[in-house]
């Protein structure tokens, strides 16, 4: 046997690593801008997360205005000016909340 026929099992073996590590310089490009393009795109199930979590933060918001204007209207009917005034302020931050779009 030829020296040089005992050496090509070990050049295949070394050459095959290059080809893989060649692969991987060329394919990088590629698959970064695919990472990329992922993390500036919001996918259908991410927008739906973002628009549940944004009603409930709204519905809370909601919740303790409503809560609140109430507190001061019992007040005011019990005769404490201060409290109907909050009352009312609440009232139309309560209006506004529900005015903003969605």
């Amino acid at each position: 046997m030829s020296p040089k026929l005992a050496l090509l099992p070990i050049a295949c073996l070394a050459l095959g690593g290059c080809v893989s590590t060649a692969k991987t310089i060329v394919t990088a490009p590629f698959k970064a801008v695919g990472q990329v393009a992922d993390w500036s795109t919001t996918s259908q199930d991410e927008a739906d997360r973002n628009r549940g979590r944004e009603l409930r933060k709204r519905e809370e918001q909601l919740g303790k205005l409503s809560r609140q204007r109430d507190k001061a209207a019992e007040k005011c009917r019990d005769g404490n000016a201060d409290q109907c005034r909050r009352a009312e302020v609440l009232e139309h931050e309560i209006e506004a909340v529900m005015a903003a779009p969605n």
